[in-house]
Order: structure tokens, then C-alpha cells, then sequence
């Protein structure tokens, strides 16, 4: 696991794999499971994975922590209780592969509010890159036709994914400002529970509008895989590697979204990739690679 943390690349990587599987989980059960229900079930699995590692940190570092309270909420609010809340409702309404090509704006979402929350700028290299990997993202969804990229119109589940774009490069960009000292594991599991406070009378209002979890082995394994996976390693592993990389490097690797759901749809859907999905994985990561040289931060 060591060698793991080393390499924050890796650390992305892994994790957008991880997302990835979460768009097709979340669109797949949305008939079963609704979509604050999914969210609740998702943050109580990954808070009760993270406590064993982080209670025995709390004692120490509860000063550090409580000094930088408001920034903790706020983190928690964004990253926790915003973003995969956001993003499940938007699946309810529009395709995965509007979802991911939604979600694909969030690097130039990070970018703009890098700039203007941190003074951070892009050189050229690291612009190129982007240009690079959305061109990459575009060919994908597109099918290589612009007829068919033009033809895509928004719907209101394209407006909640475009608010969970948002509130994620506003995570990305706090987590710059997250409280120093305090070891990763104990401000996560801080943020998941701020995080899931609000969503617990969301949760039982949904329940009170008759939208129940449809219990079969599918739901659960998709609630566990999103508990596991997506919320707690992914989290963690998102963490550690913009705590090295920064945040515009960092969510440069949301590009790869596409990418995987194009490979994971083959693997468990039967979905045969063509020409332009291969030309699409081509661009980005010719992205990814000019976006790891150079300075870091």
C-alpha cells in the first residue's frame, strides 16, 4: 500500500477508475435505487470503513481540526453532501454519457476557480494538455461526428451534473485551504460526516415521497461497490495525490472518465468499441502526458 502513496499518479488513475464504475452504477440502479438513498448509503459505508483509521487520531488533533472548523463544513458540504448527491439525481434524468461528458468541464471549472481563489496559471504545456484531452473527451461522446455533437441539448438532469461540476472544482480547489496537521484520514472521515448530516432528512424525505430501495443483489452490490470504491478509496487516493500534484494537475485526470466507461461498458456491457472511442483514448492521454511534465504545482 506504501508504494501506492508514493506515486500520486497512480493515485488518480485508480481513482477516476473508480468514478467511472459510479456513473455506470448509479445509472444502472436508477430504477432501484433513488438517488439520496444511494448517496446516504454510499457515505454511511465509506464513514464507517474510514473510523477505525481515523478515531485514534482525534485526540491529538482535535485542536488543528476545530481551529479550521468552517473550512472543514464547508469542505464537507461541497465534496460530500454536493457533488455524488448532485450527480446521482442528475443520472435519474440524462444518459452516463451525458453525464460524463458533463463532468468532463470540471478540469476548466478547477482551472477558472484555481485562478481566481489561488492565483494559479496554466502555461502552455499544461493548456495544450487540456485542449488535447477534452478534444479526446468530445471525440468520444460525439462518435466522431459533429452533426452528433451539436444535436446533444441539455435536459434537467445535464443541469444537475453541471452544479456537481461545479461544486467539485470548488472542493478541489478548498482542499488547498484544508486545515495543516491533521492526519488525511481523520479530516475525511471529518468531511464525510458533515457531509452526510444534511443528507439524512434528505434521505427520509425521499422515503416519505414513497421512493424506496427496490432490495435485490444488484442494489446492494452497487451500494457496497459505491461505499468502497468510489467513496472511501477513491477519496482518499483524490486526496493525497492533489495534496502532491495541485489542483489543476490533479483534476486534469477527469479527462479519463470517458475513457474507462468506454473500456468498463465493453468489459460488462458487450459494448464493442469503434475508431473513435480508440481516437478519443488516443488524445487524452497524449493530454495526460504533456500534463505530468514539468513543474508540479
Amino acid at each position: 500500500m506504501k508504494k501506492i502513496f508514493v506515486n500520486p499518479y497512480l493515485l488518480l488513475t485508480l481513482t477516476v477508475l473508480f468514478w467511472s464504475g459510479n456513473m455506470i452504477v448509479g445509472r444502472g440502479l436508477h430504477g432501484a435505487v433513488p438517488p439520496l438513498a444511494l448517496a446516504f448509503w454510499r457515505w454511511t459505508i465509506a464513514l464507517m470503513l474510514m473510523l477505525p483509521f481515523a478515531l485514534p487520531h482525534l485526540r491529538s488533533q482535535w485542536p488543528q481540526l476545530r481551529a479550521r472548523w468552517p473550512m472543514v463544513v464547508f469542505l464537507g458540504l461541497v465534496g460530500v453532501g454536493g457533488y455524488n448527491t448532485f450527480a446521482y439525481i442528475a443520472l435519474q434524468y440524462t444518459t452516463a454519457t451525458s453525464a460524463t461528458l458533463l463532468n468532463s468541464f470540471t478540469p476548466i471549472a478547477t482551472i477558472v476557480l484555481a485562478f481566481l481563489f489561488l492565483g494559479k496559471r496554466l502555461g502552455r504545456l499544461e493548456t495544450l494538455a487540456i485542449v488535447l484531452s477534452f478534444a479526446g473527451v468530445m471525440t468520444i461522446v460525439s462518435h466522431g461526428s459533429v452533426a452528433t455533437l451539436l444535436g446533444l441539448s441539455l435536459n434537467p438532469g445535464d443541469l444537475w451534473m453541471l452544479l456537481a461540476v461545479l461544486t467539485w472544482g470548488i472542493y478541489t480547489v478548498g482542499l488547498q485551504r484544508r486545515p495543516a496537521g491533521v492526519d488525511p484520514m481523520l479530516l475525511l472521515a471529518a468531511f464525510t460526516l458533515v457531509g452526510l448530516l444534511p443528507l439524512i432528512p434528505a434521505y427520509l424525505w425521499e422515503i416519505d415521497q414513497g421512493r424506496t430501495i427496490a432490495v435485490s443483489a444488484a442494489s446492494i452490490a452497487g451500494i457496497l461497490y459505491t461505499g468502497i470504491f468510489p467513496g472511501f478509496l477513491g477519496y482518499v487516493f483524490y486526496n493525497a495525490a492533489v495534496a502532491a500534484v495541485g489542483p489543476n494537475r490533479g483534476a486534469q485526470f477527469i479527462h479519463l472518465m470517458p475513457v474507462f466507461t468506454t473500456l468498463l461498458a465493453a468489459i460488462f456491457l458487450g459494448e464493442r468499441p469503434l475508431w473513435y472511442h480508440f481516437a478519443g483514448i488516443a488524445l487524452v492521454f497524449s493530454g495526460i502526458v504533456l500534463a505530468t511534465r514539468g513543474p508540479g504545482r
